[in-house]
């Protein structure tokens, strides 16, 4: 405690702006601050002294740090800093569930969080502490990060963005002679004082040099209490480095002493006690005296796992102390006491990756047995021990499932071509299906599972082959096939490995039968094969990514099926299934489907929200690409060209052979209202066949071209065959009728009630099917129609109907060209009441964000407001992000005083 009170000397400025932070914590606000600073300079001491004042108001201080050994090792910082121990698949979902614990912690009370030495920190915390800062507007946080200025990478450089930065720089020359009175015990003279100048200003060099000069009796306080050099204090008594300096600390202790701490450093700045004695093959209890001394000595401090390091820099300096060639081999030596005593697998691999290249036999037992942990926690890391272990002699026994564990981490790192390299290779060990699995997700990702049924055939053909592994090879030919267009092979193959009962493969082969079924458009024969498949699936967790999946399919069925409400909330339980446990690609798929359901059931301003929740960099390229269309698309139809434009650039060129059909659509509509009409018609002929949304947009450009739209009718015609689908058929007819301008035939489509002079009573349907634009537009449609015939009663009715669902999209856009082309033919919309979309206040707040709104005023946090509203925590964060914005506040404490003030305001 001492050390850090004295590295405070001349830090007054920087603790304000702190302790300020501490201060708008009390008051609901959280912030997000860099801490930055040389080696030395006093950051950790800085941020020690705020944490107490925090813990002291009754806040919960969470502290973690970065480490050099650890950085191959995703998100241990926020682990220790949170006590979280690792226990989901992945790096990803355990960033979620830090994430969640965060948010839990904040609806207890505020919360200061700090990850020091962050230059030292994984990628993966990096990413998470970027996420935090985003969110400390709606959460009580004050998230700190403390990071040297080197090394700088592009993830530290990202993370500084956008944060406030205090920069702790060298201390000035009173503070500096201030801290020489201090620790000598008297005022310094000019003579000492000259000499702490060689410490340049920074506090541990500082505390390290006069101490050093005190233990060797150069400096002497006189009567008058001045403190002066001796006349031993000459050049030999006075520390060359900061380096030097802690050397001279340590050579105080004893020889014992000294060969623990040696121990101690090969572990990292924060150690547990039980692995240090574990190293040292000793107990624990034998190593107390050693451990207290070091202490007392001011070398070891208490820390987060038990003991630390009071400097990294001390750390440094006794681990150099030990040759390199002799530092590799000690860490081997640790990694097996480690691996005996039962440690983690993370703290075993931060002693193997820092061992020599040479692997023992016991090394390629140990990653039989932990190779799937460690290539799910940390698949880089994995990639790197793995790669050594398969070329040792000793592991030719192991090699086959070795480079399976091998060629699935390569696979997760998204190297492709080096996944299908070792499966290959592996394959050369025998028949392993998860050699198979790896291989066919390489192929299929790069467009060859052409080559995958090669490699299948060869192995059913195997001698000794059980039920289940055919099975599930079985499976992958199904998938395969699927990949290749051959439907009638991918159901037969399906159907075969059914036979065999084995629950994985039964389950898998039930998937592929239902997007058979989809790609063939029999979505009712589809629903309940998506039931079989779910209820063999259930409660086996290697079939956990499984489940999301025909969940996901399960809702876009429905929302094909015209079961709009059951789609929507469908869609919402999978995507909150997928958050909660951290699978990002199918919370992504999740998020892309509800986007497209919500786009379609006319709730745009929750699907701008759902596509753009989750950066580009955890979207498949097509999942990506179908968001960017839907929130371009509604932009248009918006009027806001320029944002529009913004997700077209990042969308990118269309890739050849896959047609998006949002992203087409968005494409073309920009065209169209830049006035290339006919270019934007050949965008939507180039992909109809393939995408029927594009459908009802290509009539009515060709209409509007005088071209032949009967291409495109047919299409729809024949699409409508399928009476299970409502859209279809008001597709069909809105397609048929402004083929043919007839008026009647549009309101059906639209179903809209129609003049009783000009259709037969009671041959109304349903229409467009709860997808409002398309209702719109035919409505549209009909007034044109109407107005042409000079019926301007019905044109005025058809009108009104079109205005008031165009007003309630926002749909700016379609609405001024409708209104201009009725002017053009003399007739204008009568009385109405106008639905325009406030841009602030409570009244601009969707009802979700009111939903949400009323759950943060009740104190809720992100996670229980996600809970209770079936949403992802990142729906929620979105959404009180929003409101934040639109009332103009800044903290949920004035979220919750604005509610107040809005209820008296109201009565």
């Amino acid at each position: 405690m001492r050390a850090v009170t004295l590295r405070l000397v001349g830090r007054e400025r920087e603790l304000d702006r702190l302790r300020a932070g501490v201060d708008a914590l009390g008051r609901g606000r959280g912030a997000a601050l860099v801490v930055e600073g040389e080696p030395g300079i006093g950051k950790t001491a800085l941020v020690k002294a705020v944490c107490e004042d925090a813990a002291a108001r009754g806040f919960r201080v969470c502290r973690g740090a970065g480490d050099e050994l650890g950085r191959s090792l995703p998100l241990l910082p926020l682990l220790d800093a949170l006590s979280t121990a690792r226990s989901d698949p992945g790096a990803t979902a355990t960033a979620e569930r830090l994430l969640a614990r965060v948010d839990d912690l904040c609806a207890d009370g505020p919360v200061v969080l700090v990850v020091d030495d962050l230059q030292w920190a994984d990628t993966a915390t990096v990413a998470v502490w970027r996420r935090l800062a985003r969110l400390v507007p709606q959460l009580p946080l004050l998230l700190i990060g403390v990071l040297r200025p080197l090394p700088r990478t592009d993830d530290l450089s990202a993370l500084r963005q956008g944060v406030e930065r205090l920069t702790v720089g060298r201390l000035a020359e009173p503070a500096v002679a201030e801290l020489v009175g201090v620790l000598s015990g008297g005022t310094p003279d000019d003579g000492l004082i000259a000499l702490a100048g060689d410490a340049g200003g920074n506090p541990l060099f500082l505390v390290e040099l006069v101490e050093a000069l005190v233990r060797g009796g150069a400096i002497e306080v006189d009567a008058t209490g001045t403190a002066h050099l001796t006349r031993d204090g000459g050049p030999g008594a006075l520390p060359a480095s900061l380096s030097a300096a802690i050397h001279d600390r340590i050579a105080y202790l004893s020889a014992e002493v000294r060969r623990v701490l040696v121990a101690a450093a090969l572990l990292g700045v924060s150690f547990p006690v039980a692995d240090l004695a574990a190293v040292l093959r000793t107990r624990v209890v034998d190593l107390l005296p050693a451990l207290q001394e070091a202490t007392v000595a001011g070398v070891l401090e208490d820390g987060r796992l038990g003991l630390s390091f009071r400097h990294p820099l001390v750390r440094a300096a006794l681990y150099e102390q030990v040759p390199e060639s002799a530092r590799s081999a000690w860490h081997g030596e640790a990694a097996r006491a480690l691996a005996e005593s039962g440690a983690g697998v993370d703290r075993v691999t931060r002693q193997l990756l820092a061992a020599d290249d040479h692997v023992p036999e016991w090394v390629a037992r140990w990653l039989d047995e932990h190779g799937a942990t460690l290539v799910a926690h940390a698949p880089e890391a994995a990639v790197d021990l793995l790669g050594r272990v398969v070329v040792a002699p000793h592991a030719t026994l192991r090699r086959g499932v070795l480079l399976a564990h091998l060629a699935e981490a390569r696979f997760r790192l998204g190297d492709h071509h080096g996944a299908e390299a070792v499966a290959l290779a592996g394959l050369e060990h025998g028949t392993l299906v998860d050699l198979h699995w790896t291989l066919a997700q390489c192929r299929s990702m790069t467009g060859r599972s052409a080559e995958t049924l090669v490699e299948i055939d060869r192995a059913l053909a195997a001698p000794g082959l059980s039920a289940g592994d055919r099975a599930r090879l079985l499976v992958l030919a199904a998938r395969a096939h699927w990949d290749e267009g051959s439907l009638d092979d991918a159901e037969r193959l399906a159907v075969t490995a059914m036979e065999s009962e084995d629950r994985r493969a039964t389950s898998w082969a039930l998937h592929v039968r239902t997007i058979v079924a989809m790609a063939r458009g029999r979505m009712a024969e589809a629903l309940p094969l998506f039931d079989r498949a779910l209820a063999v699936a259930m409660g086996d967790p290697a079939t956990a990514d499984l489940r999301l999946l025909l969940q996901i399919n399960q809702a876009v069925t429905l929302g094909e099926l015209d079961r709009v409400e059951e789609a929507i909330a469908s869609a919402r339980v999978v995507r909150h299934a997928a958050d909660q446990t951290g699978n990002t690609v199918r919370l992504a798929q999740a998020q892309s489907a509800l986007g497209q359901l919500l786009l379609d059931a006319g709730h745009w301003d929750e699907a701008l929200v759902d596509v753009d929740l989750l950066p580009d960099d955890l979207k498949h390229p097509m999942v990506s690409r179908c968001d960017h269309g839907v929130a371009a698309l509604i932009h248009l139809h918006r009027g806001d060209a320029e944002g529009a434009r913004r997700h077209l650039d990042t969308a990118g060129e269309a890739v050849p052979g896959h047609v998006v059909g949002s992203l087409a659509l968005a494409t073309s509509l920009e065209l169209e209202q830049a006035g290339r009409v006919r270019e934007a018609l050949a965008v939507l002929v180039e992909g109809m066949d393939s995408v029927e949304d594009l459908l009802p947009d290509a009539v009515r450009l060709a209409v509007a071209l005088g071209e032949d739209p009967s291409a495109a009718v047919a299409r729809a015609a024949e699409l409508a065959r399928d009476l299970d689908v409502p859209h279809r058929r008001a597709v069909a007819d809105y397609c048929r009728a402004l083929a043919d301008r007839d008026p009647v035939g549009l309101l059906r489509a639209a179903g809209s009630p129609a003049p009783d002079s000009l259709v037969p009573r009671g041959t109304d349907k349903v229409g467009a099917a709860g997808r409002p634009l398309l209702r719109a537009t035919a409505l549209g449609a009909a007034a044109v129609a109407f107005a042409e015939r000079g019926d301007r009663t019905s044109a005025r009715a058809a009108l009104s109907r079109a205005v008031d669902v165009l007003e309630r999209l926002g749909a700016e856009w379609d609405l001024n060209v409708l209104l201009a082309r009725m002017r053009e033919l003399g007739v204008r919309r009568g009385p109405h009441a106008k639905h325009r979309r406030a841009a602030h206040g409570w009244e601009s707040l969707t009802p979700t964000e009111l939903k949400v709104t009323e759950l943060v005023v009740a104190g809720l946090s992100n996670r229980q407001i996600a809970e209770r509203l079936v949403l992802s925590s990142r729906t929620v964060a979105t959404h009180v992000s929003h409101v934040l914005a639109k009332l103009g506040v800044r903290s949920r404490t004035d979220i919750a005083r604005e509610a107040v003030r809005h209820r008296v305001a109201s009565g």
